[in-house]
């Protein structure tokens, strides 16, 4: 249904290049949404701000109050986790009223839920700080953890994994829908009250996830990846394989690397770990159980690749806020198109850019095309930087953003193409490492995109369409640039040199002729 409407949209208004999402009265309802996320192991307040499809995160902090820890033993909150929590919630109602935020969510997870004092903690906050408290049961938090793959990642299928400090939810996505669901105690503090020692545990966690398989049917599929444990343990893989990208949102690990990446965890010193990777003492504490958990896992759910999500549950919440139309967007569009029109120096341009080179593009597949639009609505974004620079500033600002719906190489191919719209050539760059992330001819194809930008862009800056038209000929390998009355004046000796430039990229004939 959701694709029919989406179908229906783009015919009405124009496609993903329509009026912008952002403008419409019941997206903008959402223009400053506030969440907070009282789990087991931290205490976590989000903003969100901007109605764009891909969040951008307006404020962000967290505490790890270990609110859970010892739970298992004494069936009560830690006394300590609960002090250190309720003052972090104090601070974050006082913040909320400071940004004026409505509206504002805080829900609480396994360790609320199950404490027996948790209705009594429930009750403090209310008084102390104004702020109710929605605990919710343990399917509800993995619908709503698997919502947030969703809001990043909508072509998401296979089993959402989401472990927190008590417990773990797995739940099954696909065709931008959450299925089945199951809760578990897998969560670190849990398991370190299973006695008997990493045997017994060991035994514990697999009858544990058997019962999961079996009751979800899971076997070979993609696993997705949500929690603070295990976005460590995938920066620790990063580093193990010394990957040039440290962008943990849709990092991508195969099954055999996963199980070395444990391997050498468990044969490594912790401090030492921490220090390469920045990562806090208390989420350092509870890796290498969370790292007993995933080997399991993976032996047990056999999945076909295993991919990290920086979205979860409070993403999740906001999508659950989100009206239908805006779910159904891409995510990447509207992240560029808000930036584009924050940004650049002509808001617009953009669409009118991609329909001047798109006779380049015919033969581009769907996802290669929604990157081509995605650096049309970025290639003036940085124009403010310094101009030594804004080659450098292009590429760092779609590798390393926190977009939605790209993944890795994407972030590299969209960032190579942004930077030649400023530059020649790439030699010599710092980001040099990251381009082994792409093959040779999405090199070259990145290089063509950025120099055809770098011609476009500057052969007219109100509407290319009316001083010119491309016409590209891959067999022949034949560039035509047909000219209007009013692009013979605008087609001067530099934009000459930049259409030469985007000639010898395509390794093409150059052809000018005027329009009949």
């Amino acid at each position: 249904m959701a694709e029919n409407a989406t179908t229906q949209e783009q015919h009405e208004d124009g496609g993903l290049f329509s009026r912008p999402l952002f403008e419409d009265p019941s997206a903008r309802a959402l223009s400053r949404v506030g969440v907070v996320d009282v789990g087991s192991n931290s205490v976590r307040m989000v903003v969100f701000d901007g109605a764009a499809r891909s969040p951008a995160y307006f404020y962000n902090e967290k505490l790890m109050a270990g609110l859970g820890k010892g739970l298992a033993e004494t069936g009560k909150l830690n006394p300590e986790g609960a002090k250190r929590a309720l003052a972090a919630l104090k601070r974050f109602s006082l913040l909320a009223k400071g940004m004026d935020i409505s509206p504002f969510t805080v829900v609480a997870t396994a360790a609320v839920r199950e404490a027996a004092d948790g209705p009594a903690f429930q009750e403090q906050v209310l008084r102390e700080t104004g702020l109710q408290i929605h605990v919710i049961d343990g399917d509800e938090e993995a619908r709503l953890s698997a919502q947030g793959v969703l809001l990043g990642w909508p072509d998401a299928q296979g089993i959402v994994c989401d472990i927190g400090g008590n417990s773990m939810e797995l739940a099954r996505i696909g065709g931008g829908k959450v299925g089945k669901r199951a809760t578990s105690p897998l969560g670190p503090f849990r398991l370190q009250q299973v006695e008997g020692g990493p045997k017994k545990r060991r035994d514990h966690i697999r009858r544990i996830l058997r019962d999961l398989q079996a009751e979800l049917k899971s076997k070979g599929e993609r696993i997705y990846l949500v929690g603070g444990s295990w976005r460590v343990i995938a920066r620790l893989d990063m580093e193990r394989r010394n990957y040039p990208l440290t962008v943990l949102h849709e990092y991508r690990m195969t099954p055999k690397s996963v199980l070395d990446t444990l391997d050498w965890i468990a044969a490594s010193d912790l401090a030492m770990l921490r220090a390469r990777t920045g990562t806090g003492a208390e989420r350092m504490e509870l890796v290498p159980l969370a790292c007993e958990v995933l080997r399991e896992l993976v032996d047990i759910f056999a999945p076909s690749e295993i991919d990290v999500s920086s979205y979860g549950i409070r993403e999740g919440m906001l999508y659950e806020q989100m009206p239908d139309k805006l779910r159904a967007r891409d995510p990447l569009i509207e992240a560029c198109r808000a930036a584009e029109a924050t940004q650049a120096r002509i808001p617009g341009f953009g669409k009118k850019l991609f329909t001047f080179l798109q006779p380049l593009f015919k033969s581009a597949p769907p996802e290669r095309l929604r990157l081509i639009k995605a650096a049309c609505l970025l290639h003036d974004t940085t124009w403010r930087t310094h101009p030594d620079y804004r080659a450098e500033a292009c590429f760092d600002n779609a590798t390393r953003a926190n977009l939605g719906g790209l993944d890795h190489p994407g972030r590299v191919f969209l960032g190579l193409s942004l930077l030649h719209r400023y530059r020649n050539s790439r030699a010599g760059s710092r980001m040099e490492p990251l381009f082994r992330l792409l093959t040779e001819e999405e090199l070259t194809e990145a290089e063509v995109l950025g120099k055809a930008m770098r011609f476009g862009a500057m052969f007219s800056i109100d509407h290319p369409e009316e001083a010119g038209s491309l016409h590209w000929q891959p067999k022949k390998r034949v560039l035509e640039l047909r000219l209007t009355e009013r692009g013979v004046g605008l087609m001067g000796e530099v934009a000459q040199a930049r259409f030469n430039a985007l000639v010898l990229a395509l390794r093409a004939t150059p052809k000018i002729t005027l329009a009949e």
